[in-house]
């Protein structure tokens, strides 16, 4: 499978089971957590949200998203009609699942206004979805607890990494020492421009000697904006070791004909997922 890679640091692992390629994170599968996230291969849907769309919402048959939930889930090692799906608004707000919420989004109405999912159970899939945005993962190998957040521009601004962790100390008594984490696919720095508007964003919550780390400043209001070492910054100030974070080695839009990327397909596209079970 031949990805565009952004970097050699060996972050991410390529996998295929039946037809269907989805991405692991080294660190995750040492610890034995059942995850990953989807690529555009194996599914069933057409055009441009061939193959392996993961959205109702884009305009595609609700059979062949029901079919390529089954497939990817059948993949990676869950079963989709258990899975609990966010209704993700590009904010802040963090849900607890339980066994209870099993279904949400496939079988029935999801919850809506969430971007983050977390659980202590076993045996509940969560899914969380994404076309240049980053997924963050995380897992308490101590509490046994595991959670995914959506993080956009804004949710990056809103730094909901840190608050995610802050969640996780307060509702389970996570150490983040303890923690560890993966930054997914997403828009890489050479992709993602961004105007003066979002910058300034940016250098409202990040240090003045940060910001050259998280941007590149080409003139005319126009700025490189790097949303991966954003999160590296948010998490490891929030406590996770480097140690113990895997940082993505894949951009969605080098990748488009690969992994749904809203840039490079100017919103002419499907949903990738990111998938966590205990």
């Amino acid at each position: 499978m031949n990805f565009v890679y952004a970097n050699e640091d060996h972050s991410t692992i390529i996998n295929e089971k039946n037809g269907v390629v989805f991405i692991t994170f080294p660190k995750l599968v040492k610890a034995g957590i059942c995850h990953g996230f989807s690529t555009r291969i194996g599914g069933v849907s057409e055009g441009h949200l061939s193959s392996m769309n993961l959205s109702f919402t884009r305009g595609d048959d609700p059979e062949k998203v029901q079919e390529n939930f089954r497939r990817i889930g059948a993949a990676i090692g869950f079963d989709a009609k258990d899975l609990v799906l966010s209704s993700q608004i590009h904010e802040t707000e963090i849900r607890k699942v339980t066994a209870k919420d099993k279904g949400d989004g496939i079988v029935r109405e999801t919850v809506p206004g969430i971007d983050a999912l977390v659980t202590d159970e076993a045996g509940i899939p969560m899914y969380t979805s994404y076309a240049d945005c980053v997924p963050l993962l995380f897992y308490d190998s101590e509490h046994h607890v595991a959670g995914m957040a959506h993080s956009g521009w804004r949710g990056t601004v809103a730094k909901i990494g840190a608050k995610f962790v802050a969640y996780i100390q307060r509702e389970y008594g996570s150490k983040p020492e303890n923690i560890i984490a993966a930054i997914g696919p997403s828009i890489c720095r050479s992709c993602y421009e961004v105007g003066e508007e979002v910058a300034e964003e940016f250098k409202q919550v990040f240090l003045p000697e940060e910001i050259p780390l998280i941007m590149d400043d080409k003139g005319n209001g126009k700025y490189q904006l790097d949303l991966w070492k954003a999160n590296e910054l948010i998490l490891t100030q929030a406590g996770i070791r480097k140690e113990n974070l895997d940082i993505t080695d894949i951009c969605t839009c080098c990748n488009s004909d690969k992994l749904f990327s809203h840039r490079a397909s100017h919103g002419k596209r499907g949903n990738l997922g990111c998938f966590m079970c205990l």
